[in-house]
């Protein structure tokens, strides 16, 4: 049976983990987190072990390698600014690394991450769920060997309330703004779509929203991102709370189906051995953080939301 530790239990993300662990009959030996809002253990795994110290946490998982009950996985689901830290700590407990996206809040922080791998003999391994959608590996197998310049926009509004701004989601120290907490994977896909990207232009950056443009090697990409619920289309605010939309040279991409289980599947690929690793992710980081320090530029034409937004 596959063992797993948790970092980072009571976050927003851990109980998908929980899922997938128990879905693929693994078995959650202990759990950490500052917060001790954590009984939804109670539906996966009533009988991990459960820390509110992480002193205590990593002297737990010692006392179990040294009776020969060594974990496998440490699933690191803590702040984003904390999984660099948090996945060295799983490599050298001896146990690979399942995190949460977005792995680092920069791209040199993979090169310390490759260096403890090659050091330890361990593997890091990304939840990077959109490359497993079936719509998204179909849009992929679409215009892979195309000779066209696509144009793209992606729309993604995931309303967050007044709590989100005090905590360390709200600080872009911890978890890189909102493109990086909320935009990464789309940006992972976008370059798992339609090649990587040469040109990254910021064109909004606020503590709410944020846009851009991508030039990717087979598309133009305008995006945008917001977690206020002011930027949901009309005709669904009130009713909705997340609207996401991408459009490949005008025709819609239908993929707001099929996220549910999409967690399990990565873990099944991580554990089989096909997970995505550090040469995956790196793209994704680079576009974040150079877009966090990149000059607002409009040479390129600005995502219709973004130009609302600046208008007002």
């Amino acid at each position: 049976m596959t063992s797993f530790a948790l970092v980072g239990a009571a976050g927003y993300v851990a109980p998908r983990h929980m899922k997938a662990m128990q879905a693929m009959k693994g078995d959650l030996k202990v759990a950490y987190d500052p917060n001790d809002s954590v009984g939804v253990i109670d539906s996966h795994f009533p009988d991990a072990h459960f820390f509110t110290e992480f002193e205590r946490f990593d002297r737990h998982i010692d006392k179990l390698r040294r009776r020969g009950e060594k974990i496998d996985y440490v699933s690191v689901c803590s702040p984003n600014h904390l999984h660099d830290a948090h996945c060295r700590f799983a490599l050298r407990s001896g146990a690979d690394a399942i995190c949460e996206k977005p792995l680092v809040l920069n791209p040199w922080n993979i090169d310390g991450l490759a260096e403890m791998e090659r050091d330890t003999g361990r593997r890091i391994s990304t939840i990077l769920q959109l490359r497993l959608h079936p719509a998204i590996v179909a849009l992929r197998d679409r215009f892979a060997t195309s000779n066209k310049r696509h144009k793209v926009d992606l729309t993604y509004v995931a309303s967050r309330g007044r709590w989100y701004y005090a905590s360390w989601k709200g600080e872009d120290a911890k978890s890189g703004g909102v493109a990086t907490n909320i935009g990464v994977h789309f940006f992972d896909m976008l370059c798992f779509v339609f090649g990587a990207a040469k040109l990254n232009e910021a064109h909004l950056r606020e503590p709410e929203r944020a846009a851009g443009f991508l030039e990717c090697t087979r598309a133009d990409v305008s995006w945008f991102l917001s977690v206020d619920r002011n930027d949901l289309p009309a005709e669904i605010q009130g009713k909705k709370t997340t609207y996401r939309s991408i459009t490949v040279d005008g025709e819609e991409v239908e993929f707001s189906e099929g996220f549910t289980d999409l967690h399990t599947r990565s873990y099944e690929e991580i554990v089989a051995g096909r997970g995505f690793g550090l040469d995956e992710v790196r793209p994704s980081i680079d576009i974040v953080s150079t877009f966090r320090n990149a000059p607002i530029s409009s040479r390129h034409e600005r995502h219709p939301s973004a130009s609302r937004a600046l208008s007002k």
